[in-house]
């Protein structure tokens, strides 16, 4: 793993780590901050850690108390090409980035993975948020989510084979009325890594163990107002109940912010809900 640090710190054994992850670290030099946990955040589709639109750089400002890592899924960013991203590898990988322990967020794809990862080694993580996570298969008693489900499934098997990423990216944000991001080199490697990876809403992941876990949990939706109609219909709202359910299986906190985009669009409200749980974590607050 490579990174980039305001004070080039890293965990041991972090280079042999098959993904890149850039490193946040604004700490001064002295006092209590060092004894807190790091963070490690893990991006969703069409992105990559650091994205202004879509990725974290708008929780740079928590760097000032904490240790960030930014990771690049296999695919994205700066981390090495993959012929096909998988939330399972990603749930391996985060494992590794957690080291001797750290609190975990995930967004979209990213948090499907980071969900993986909890349930496999819920004694690395100290805390988990998951922001609007694609993980739609646990939820799948609800009939919203059902619906969605199905039309995943539909669409994936219908995709043109010819299809190429400028087209992904153009058909995935225009065919829900959003604007279509600049295709720059960066974001056209990341429409190719998400044309190819392993659906994420069809991951069976047990919830069980996280019903079980110590750590407080959080998840962070939108409340979808404002955004294009079909994408509120066909994102937002399956979106919105698959948190409910986590939240509900899980014993886990639900946040609710105006939006679509929480940590990109509230960032202040999601950074603060953020510091919140980690403090709660560190100094043995409630469970949630």
């Amino acid at each position: 793993m490579s990174g980039a640090s305001s004070r080039g710190s890293r965990s041991p054994g972090e280079s042999r780590l098959p993904v890149h992850a850039t490193v946040w670290d604004d700490r001064p030099n002295s006092g209590g901050s060092e004894s807190r946990w790091p963070v490690v955040l893990v991006h969703g589709i069409l992105t990559w850690g650091t994205d202004p639109r879509y990725g974290f750089a708008a929780q740079r400002p928590l760097a000032a108390r904490r240790r960030l890592l930014l990771m690049d899924r296999r695919g994205y960013g700066r981390s090495p090409d993959i012929a096909r991203s998988d939330w399972a590898v990603d749930a391996g990988d985060i494992v590794e980035l957690l080291g001797t322990g750290a609190h975990l967020v995930g967004h979209a794809y990213g948090g499907v993975g980071a969900l993986a990862a909890a349930v496999r080694r819920p004694d690395l993580v100290r805390s988990l948020t998951l922001i609007q996570p694609g993980a739609l298969r646990p939820a799948a008693r609800h009939p919203v989510v059902a619906e969605a489900l199905a039309r995943a499934r539909a669409a994936t098997a219908a995709l043109p084979p010819d299809l190429t990423p400028a087209d992904f990216l153009r058909g995935a944000t225009e065919s829900v009325g959003m604007e279509t991001p600049e295709a720059t080199p960066e974001r056209l490697r990341a429409a190719a890594a998400t044309m190819a990876e392993l659906p994420c809403w069809d991951a069976d992941i047990d919830l069980s163990p996280l019903a079980r876990a110590a750590f407080p949990q959080l998840l962070v939706s939108g409340d979808w107002e404002g955004a294009p109609e079909p994408y509120r219909t066909y994102a937002g709202l399956p979106l919105i109940a698959c948190a409910e359910e986590i939240a509900e299986a899980t014993g886990a906190a639900h946040l609710v912010v105006p939006g679509y985009y929480p940590h990109t669009q509230q960032s202040e409200r999601v950074n603060v809900a953020l510091e919140h749980l980690w403090d709660a974590a560190e100094q043995g607050g409630a469970r949630g």
